[in-house]
């Protein structure tokens, strides 16, 4: 069998994540059934992680195996892109070899969680930011978030339902910063994996910090307490978006763009 790995990007509104679910609307399940219709046979795919209801992507990677080599293969994102939903979009499509792997390969993943920051909220951005109505002291977020750069046990931020190994991670970037031209605020954070909502519960407790005048210990006291209930709220998933996924790049370079 053939691998081919795929690029995706997707609005998630009303969509219930990216896993495959029973009678609900996925990710998953939107693009497993136009690759049915293309290789006329079931065909499952693997994504390089989870993403909850209302999430979005810029850069979901994604992998499967193709069950036989199709006549003007190279036009199979077209293909693809014809048959979606025209909120999910396959942007680059690659012959992968047989050891890359999209979930278990992935060595950074980096998320980004967007805020419209305006007394008015925004129609246009009611679905894909969160409205925060309130000025946000971005020198002050990330003065906070610095916090969070290094190897940490972040327990204290993880949502349960997912069982794991470990609850350590490493984080290499965590920054705030103002979108040009508009009243985004984007919080940028990479790292080498992430639990079950970390990210939305992170972004809570920056802004709950910041909001009531927290800082460095604060935010030292909820890490050491290694207790969910310590930390604050968890924002809705519509602000957050899945950025980018970064692989080995021996593995990387081994993949042919079809």
């Amino acid at each position: 069998m053939r691998k081919i790995k795929l690029l995706l990007s997707y609005d998630g509104s009303g969509y219930q994540g990216w896993q495959r679910q029973p009678g609900k609307a996925t990710i998953q399940g939107a693009l497993e059934e136009a690759l049915g219709k293309i290789y006329a046979q079931p065909v499952k795919t693997v994504g390089s992680g989870r993403t909850d209801a209302g999430t979005h992507a810029l850069g979901q990677v994604a992998h499967f195996e193709a069950p036989k080599t199709l006549k003007g293969e190279e036009r199979l994102m077209r293909a693809l892109n014809s048959l979606l939903p025209e909120n999910i979009v396959v942007k680059k499509a690659w012959l992968a070899p047989e050891d890359f792997h999209a979930l278990f390969a992935a060595r950074r993943k980096t998320y980004i969680y967007r805020i419209w920051n305006s007394p008015v909220r925004s129609a246009l951005w009611r679905e894909r930011a969160l409205w925060v109505p309130q000025p946000l002291n971005l020198a002050r977020l990330n003065e906070i978030s610095q916090g969070l750069v290094g190897e940490h046990d972040f327990k204290s931020f993880q949502t349960t339902g997912t069982a794991v190994k470990t609850t350590i991670r490493s984080i290499e970037e965590a920054r705030w910063k103002a979108l040009s031209g508009e009243h985004l605020i984007e919080f940028r954070i990479r790292g080498n994996g992430f639990l079950k909502q970390m990210v939305r519960n992170l972004v809570g407790t920056l802004l709950h910090l910041e909001r009531n005048g927290g800082g460095a210990e604060e935010l030292k006291a909820i890490f050491d307490a290694r207790d969910r209930q310590k930390a604050k709220t968890t924002v809705p998933a519509h602000g957050l978006y899945l950025y980018r996924v970064e692989y080995p790049p021996a593995l990387d370079n081994k993949c042919r763009k079809l």
